[in-house]
């Protein structure tokens, strides 16, 4: 099983770090604000790639919105070029945002397939 520590403090030049965001990239509190002052991520970017990380807006709406941002993350980890790059998904939208892990991890279950993308133990728990 490809588990994400519970704490990241530093980041290995191919890990990128995936955490939960805003539409409007204002990474102010949680997963986001250690993107923004420790992995590069970009101030007023709230989607995809960005510094040495993945930003998944979460904030916006319930699990049918984030889906596709899920699904977007998802396609962009399966791209040639990102198949050298380990993706380290936080618990994405159950922090600030208020979601679940119930109601989260099952968005990342195709993640079960893809070798360089590793999740929670929380989301394991879920998806198996």
């Amino acid at each position: 099983m490809r588990i994400t520590p519970g704490w990241i403090n530093n980041l290995k030049e191919n890990e990128v770090f995936v955490f939960g965001s805003n539409l409007a990239g204002a990474h102010g509190g949680g997963a986001a604000r250690l993107a923004y002052r420790q992995f590069g991520a970009e101030w007023g970017v709230g989607v995809g790639p960005t510094g040495q990380c993945y930003a998944i807006p979460t904030m916006h709406g319930g699990i049918d919105v984030i889906k596709p941002y899920v699904d977007k993350f998802l396609a962009y980890v399966r791209q040639p070029e990102n198949s050298d790059k380990i993706f380290l998904v936080t618990r994405v939208g159950c922090g600030i945002a208020g979601f679940t892990d119930e109601q989260i991890a099952p968005l990342f279950a195709e993640a079960k397939n893809l070798e360089n993308v590793y999740l929670p133990k929380e989301f394991w728990e879920v998806i198996g």
